[in-house]
């Protein structure tokens, strides 16, 4: 079992808060002509995030992250810490 370092955790948290934008902007059609500008900060957010946990290039290793902070039992009470 490999550990989680505190900033692959934020990349994911990063990632998974931009993938939470994206699909709220794009499923509203009055904020679609708006995605540019409104995904403009998750998407600078989740890329620094991922290049400052080494995480640029292997998407794997970062979808594995993902997948088990959504199933901790901390992310199903709404805490992610």
């Amino acid at each position: 079992m490999t550990t989680t370092t505190g900033l692959e955790r934020a990349a994911a948290q990063a990632y998974l808060r931009l993938m939470e934008s994206t699909q709220a902007v794009l499923s509203d059609p009055r904020l679609e002509p708006y995605a540019a500008a409104m995904l403009t900060h998750p998407m600078a957010e989740a890329d620094a995030a991922l290049r400052a946990a080494g995480l640029v290039g292997n998407e794997a290793h970062l979808l594995r992250l993902v997948a088990s902070l959504r199933a901790s039992p901390a992310a199903e009470r709404g805490r992610h810490g």
